[in-house]
């Protein structure tokens, strides 16, 4: 099991941080609720997404090894449209929604952004991410072209800005399953991409 942190800025560029490991508490579980008080903190005192990641990150990785059940698959993809969501937390009128994605081998999303920052930590199987950015082309400005892609395991932790576009295949033999959190969706923003026709619309 790797355990890296990456960070997917706004131009697709998937780079690996270091951004410490917390110390634990081995005689106080970290359960859900103290992550989600201590996710509130961060929201309130940190306005950079970039460092908002940089905070929640460490805190992400404390939650998955303290709390076990995490690690067990409560979510199986759907046979119908090859994956599934678990909302693990979702409170109206509260910036961030808590889920575990379950996806069935070979299935590939769509491209797309989120228009939110965001953080997908791998528990099982393996999902190959390739990331794009906007070209800047005038005539064609919802068009973009491929940074690259990176195939990450159980253990590695994504996060991802705002702007980053890229989309996921689920590439192992067994379903793939992440705990996926995200902030406050600008919902105008978020895009499904057409990289052949160079059009996008809203996801």
């Amino acid at each position: 099991m790797t355990s890296q942190d990456w960070l997917i800025n706004n131009e697709g560029v998937c780079q690996a941080v270091d951004w410490g490991i917390p110390e634990v508490d081995s005689f106080r579980p970290y359960r859900l609720y103290r992550f989600l008080t201590d996710l509130e903190d961060i929201l309130e005192q940190i306005s950079d997404d970039a460092l908002r990641l940089q905070a929640i990150c460490p805190l992400v990785r404390q939650l998955l090894r303290s709390s076990s059940w995490l690690q067990i698959p409560m979510v199986e993809p759907n046979p119908e449209t090859g994956w599934e969501v678990l909302m693990l937390y979702d409170e109206p009128f509260f910036p961030l929604t808590v889920q575990l994605v379950a996806w069935a081998p070979g299935v590939v999303s769509p491209v797309h952004n989120h228009a939110c920052w965001g953080l997908v930590a791998l528990l099982s199987g393996e999902e190959k991410n390739t990331f794009w950015r906007r070209s800047g082309r005038g005539d064609a400005p919802d068009a973009i072209e491929k940074i690259g892609d990176r195939i990450f395991s159980p253990g590695d932790v994504l996060c991802l800005m705002p702007e980053a576009i890229h989309h996921i295949e689920a590439t192992s033999p067994e379903p793939t399953l992440s705990f996926n959190l995200y902030g406050e969706t600008n919902y105008p923003q978020r895009f499904q991409f057409d990289p052949l026709a160079g059009t996008a619309r809203n996801f």
